[in-house]
């Protein structure tokens, strides 16, 4: 489904049938990373997969300041609208995770339940969240001077995916297929727009999060392992699991216990 929201055209995938459930990616990601999971969840949720501004088939504006990730989380909110959907369950990974707990933070009525796999509230410290800009501005300049595809190279090497490197050939190599699909310019503007140090930080907000959060991390993964624990200490009603012998992208690592996990924990009511 292409529909137009607030001036860029959105890529939403849809399947199943039940409560919505509305699925955001990460970082280079798209909405395809969602579908191995239609099966599974489909029996008891709608799924709305979303292209996030700059990723997969949703638009690549040039303007960088369309990519404030609270704008992302009034679009979101925007295709509720347009769907007429009143409440839903969100999942987000990573970057898809800070943008879910940005909708939540705005919008919490429209909340049913939440899923956050390896993500953050974001930085409160300002040094950090400086530093942080810097180094993202960096990264988007990386891909602008020298490519795509060695951009891709080089995020696929980042201790952060290390963990990867034991998936089957196979799937590594759809993952990186779906990455090179993406437009540069959206995923240049997305670091510089959405990333962690430029996004508000919504520590403070979690703890009027009334509705049950699942907080999902990989043991290897240990600095958003420690993020979770803290996330975990200020939620009214958090439940936080850890993947043995798993890093940060535990859907991709463990697909089968990650479907399991998240569809015990939607149809539980």
């Amino acid at each position: 489904m292409k529909t137009m929201i607030n001036g860029v055209r959105y890529n939403v995938e849809q399947c199943g049938d039940g409560f919505p459930l509305v699925l955001l990616h990460g970082f280079t990601g798209a909405a395809s990373t969602w579908k191995p999971f239609c099966p599974i969840w489909g029996q008891h949720s709608t799924l709305l997969m979303v292209d996030l501004i700059g990723h997969g088939e949703t638009e690549s504006p040039g303007d960088m300041a369309r990519y404030d990730i609270k704008k992302a989380a009034m679009d979101l909110k925007e295709l509720l609208d347009q769907l007429g959907i009143e409440r839903a369950d969100f999942l987000g990974y990573s970057m898809g995770g800070r943008t879910a707990i940005t909708f939540a933070s705005l919008f919490p009525e429209r909340v049913r339940k939440l899923v956050l796999e390896s993500t953050t509230p974001g930085m409160v410290n300002y040094e950090d969240r400086e530093a942080r800009i810097q180094q993202d501005h960096k990264l988007a300049d990386k891909i602008e001077n020298e490519g795509l595809e060695r951009f891709i190279d080089f995020w696929e090497s980042i201790p952060l995916f290390k963990s990867q490197l034991n998936l089957p050939a196979e799937v590594r190599e759809q993952i990186r297929s779906q990455r090179l699909r993406n437009d540069p310019v959206g995923l240049a503007n997305s670091l510089r727009g959405m990333g962690t140090g430029a996004q508000p930080s919504w520590w403070d907000k979690l703890e009027v999060f009334d509705f049950e959060t699942l907080l999902i991390t990989g043991e290897l993964d240990e600095k958003f392992c420690r993020i979770a624990t803290d996330m975990a200490s200020r939620l009214p009603n958090p439940t936080h699991l850890t993947i043995n012998g798993c890093g940060h992208a535990i859907h991709v690592e463990e697909r089968e216990k990650f479907g399991t996990i998240v569809s015990e924990f939607l149809s539980n009511t």
